[in-house]
């Protein structure tokens, strides 16, 4: 297992994790849906909708590994720096660093 000094360090092993533009695509959806979640959470008071926001946002990235990436995700190994690395992705896909 590869080891990672900080995040600067692993941000481009996790976008290598993440080189099929579908799989970016379903990334990028997901973290959208747990934002839709969360608002509802908060605007409901209802915490179950933080266990959808959960499934619906490593739903999608699963999916994209395990069918277009054909990796295991960077969660299994990495979970604080993956879980990290999905919303620096996500920012960097909205500022055009990444292409979607």
């Amino acid at each position: 297992m590869a080891r990672f000094a900080s995040f600067r360090e692993f941000y481009p092993y996790y976008l290598s994790e993440h080189s099929n533009r579908t799989s970016r695509r379903l990334h990028f959806i997901g973290s959208c849906g747990v934002l839709v979640l969360l608002a509802l959470a908060i605007a409901r008071g209802n915490p179950w909708w933080l266990l959808a926001a959960l499934a619906c946002g490593y739903g999608f990235a699963w999916i994209g590994h395990f069918f277009f990436e054909k990796n295991r995700p960077a969660t299994f190994r990495h979970p604080f720096y993956s879980f990290a690395g999905d919303w620096v992705m996500f920012k960097d896909i909205l500022t055009g660093k990444i292409r979607f």
